[in-house]
């Protein structure tokens, strides 16, 4: 049952910010970064190929990984949740799209100016110069071996192509978090959807604009709330329960 004040809260939102996390993908089929590699990829460590410091000791192996992950994200379809979030943007005066995800699965269920706080596989730019690349990348083909395949070169400067991702050790993009942070602070309601928080500085979102005054939602197989007041926590699976959420409050899932 949806409490009636979250109900309600969502009905008089003016301006609503959804800030999605991987459980939103996994939804989808795209393993989150913490499960094992499978297949041929079994025997490597994620967080080790995830890192600047990697992709300057083998690019190809680095990038071969990454268009692998892009591939199977091509492969994907939007979630009920993705479909659900486009919805609401439709009802609502003004929706902000925060997301920790990598993939375009919001993209592609109908969602624009996504907010990306952990980059896009689907933009990539130059390790040297940081350009991107004016025209899109073609439909990724398995990586030869399952492993190494050479990056595209740049070209401004011949240097080579980086997956557009945020590494371990490097830091979020700065106006992608000024934008989540401003949204944040002037949202008068905030859903947070697929989300452990335990990611920061991503994770300061919620709370962020729970201290602003905004209802905080957190919508989670495992929901964690923190305060009696303004803060709701629905239970289970993102793809069914933002459906209920908009059936509840404008007759629509």
């Amino acid at each position: 049952m949806i409490p009636m004040p979250l109900v309600e809260a969502l009905r008089n939102a003016q301006h609503a910010v959804i800030f999605t996390g991987a459980g939103v993908s996994a939804e989808s089929g795209i393993s989150t970064f913490r499960d094992s590699l499978t297949g041929l990829w079994e025997r490597f460590d994620a967080t080790s190929l995830a890192t600047p410091e990697a992709y300057q000791a083998d690019p190809a192996l680095v990038w071969g990984w990454y268009e692998w992950r892009r591939m199977k994200v091509l492969q994907a379809q939007p979630n009920p949740a993705h479909r659900a979030i486009a919805a609401l943007a439709r009802r609502v005066p003004r929706l902000t799209l925060i997301t920790q995800n990598v993939d375009d699965l919001h993209e592609r269920a109908g969602s624009t100016e996504v907010i990306h706080l952990h980059g896009s596989l689907h933009q990539p730019r130059c390790f040297t110069c940081g350009a991107q690349p004016d025209v899109p990348l073609a439909m990724p083909d398995e990586p030869e071996g399952g492993r190494r395949l050479s990056p595209p070169g740049c070209a401004r400067c011949g240097g080579q192509l980086r997956p557009g991702v945020v590494w371990f050790g490097e830091s979020l993009p700065g106006d992608a978090l000024e934008a989540a942070f401003q949204a944040a602070q002037q949202c008068d309601l905030l859903l947070s959807v697929g989300t452990s928080g335990v990611v920061y500085p991503a994770a300061e979102v919620p709370g962020i604009a729970w201290r602003a005054g905004a209802v905080v939602v957190h919508v989670n197989p495992q929901p964690h709330v923190e305060h009696p007041e303004r803060e709701f926590a629905l239970t289970g699976a993102a793809g069914e329960q933002l459906p209920r959420l908009l059936e509840a409050a404008f007759g629509e899932g």
